[in-house]
């Protein structure tokens, strides 16, 4: 089981690490769900990263069979055996690609602006998804790539039905999947978190994408990526992790994730690299082992959570890039419960905390012994946690704040709301790291 996307990417991009440096690379993603993947991919290998767009021809009578498919650049794949069996005329034809083409040119509008697509020709094309069972799209996809003139094509994938992905080889060089059970019942079985990828998702992975290659053509790339490669131990038990640190960093954020995510949250992975653009390091790295996830009792576990988040606390602090750094809490979901709880506890120095749609109801114990100040951010259209989070002010006892993000739902998948988030962490980092920066004496001359 993967643990989401980014892990997933993550995962695939390590079995195609040995394609980097063999040619001119470019990651294409199959929209929506294929492009996180495709993002982890396109960063491991330093390649380029675009949507592949392919709308299915449906059958006019029987929509869900497709009988070709059409890709941008005029692209147009048919599956002759498909045409001649549903006796199809090329009127019947023409209307339906008729139909389906302004969608596609939409869609091209919507994850690109205005950047134009790459270029295929002579390429070594990845096509990435996040999963295929019948695998009409992938199909589609790598056609599409091959029209589109490239050189060679290796289809990639997480998991897929292995009669499925044997299948695919007459349409691709190569096929890399990383899973193939026999019984696959459905894609997203095989991720602990298989949240749906929205539009705007895919928009600012193709744009982090884009600034990161430029950046790192450029010789400037940012301070937070590539990410350092950790292993955390925590009381004897190693946990991988992700640190990041700035030059001249003026503080360092522990993220705390929820249940069913990781180091390889999208959300928390952009609130870092805004926390990173301030001058701020961040560690990202998981609570629990793989092993450790699959009991849902150790992810309900906020003592054990929290217990594990001052063993990497202390682990930190022996780090000689961020010796003597403010350290503040970044929780999300369960993660917020576990960051109060480790924050109460005695001797814990932490600087700040702060809590996106936290259930701080699950440290309700320990609420009133929090010393570090505390924001708690929260969408104006979650109510349920909302209310948790209004009933949770009246129990601490330290400086706190509820920061409302208006017309927000849980996750802050609406536009401008996760951006709004970042502001607000960093914000309230900043304003509570500068003044034991300000107190701390100079280092004496040598």
């Amino acid at each position: 089981m993967f643990v989401d996307r980014q892990d997933a990417g993550a995962q695939l991009a390590g079995r195609l690490r040995g394609l980097a440096g063999t040619g001119d690379i470019v990651v294409v993603g199959l929209p929506r769900g294929g492009v996180p993947v495709a993002f982890e991919v396109a960063r491991a290998l330093g390649a380029p990263l675009d949507v592949i767009l392919v709308r299915k021809l449906g059958v006019p009578f029987q929509p869900e069979l497709g009988f070709g498919a059409i890709g941008e650049g005029g692209v147009r794949v048919l599956n002759r055996d498909i045409v001649r069996m549903a006796e199809l005329t090329q009127e019947e034809m023409a209307e339906v690609e008729e139909r389906e083409r302004p969608e596609l040119l939409r869609r091209a509008r919507r994850f690109r602006g205005e950047r134009p697509p790459l270029d295929l020709a002579g390429r070594t094309v990845i096509v990435v998804d996040d999963g295929i069972a019948t695998g009409g799209t992938a199909r589609a996809a790598c056609r599409v790539a091959r029209s589109g003139g490239a050189s060679r094509v290796v289809l990639a994938v997480p998991v897929g039905a292995p009669s499925t992905i044997a299948s695919l080889s007459d349409v691709a060089d190569e096929v890399v999947c990383l899973q193939a059970p026999a019984a696959l019942y459905a894609i997203g079985s095989w991720y602990a978190d298989f949240t749906q990828t929205t539009d705007d998702e895919v928009v600012e992975l193709l744009r982090h994408a884009a600034t990161l290659r430029s950046d790192t053509q450029a010789g400037t790339a940012d301070p937070g990526d590539p990410l350092w490669e950790v292993e955390v131990d925590a009381g004897g038990v190693l946990l991988p992790g992700h640190l990041a640190v700035p030059e001249d960093a003026a503080g360092i954020v522990v993220f705390v994730h929820g249940s069913g995510s990781g180091r390889y949250s999208p959300r928390n992975r952009y609130v870092a690299s805004e926390l990173n653009r301030a001058g701020l390091s961040t560690l990202l790295f998981d609570l629990l082992t793989l092993e450790e996830e699959l009991d849902r009792r150790k992810v309900f576990d906020i003592e054990l959570l929290a217990r594990r988040l001052l063993q990497v606390t202390a682990w930190l602090r022996g780090m000689p890039e961020v010796a003597g750094l403010p350290v503040g809490y970044f929780g999300s979901t369960t993660g917020a419960a576990a960051a109060l709880w480790a924050a109460a506890e005695p001797g814990c120095d932490v600087t700040a905390v702060v809590s996106r749609g936290g259930r701080p109801d699950l440290a309700s114990a320990r609420l009133g012994a929090v010393r570090a100040p505390t924001l708690l951010i929260v969408g104006g259209r979650d109510e349920v946690v909302l209310g948790i989070n209004q009933a949770a002010r009246e129990r601490l006892r330290c400086q706190n704040r509820l920061q409302i993000v208006p017309g927000a739902t849980h996750l802050f998948p609406e536009p401008g709301a996760l951006e709004a988030v970042a502001a607000h962490a960093r914000d309230w980092f900043a304003a509570h790291f500068r003044p034991l920066l300000a107190a701390t004496p100079p280092c004496p001359a040598h």
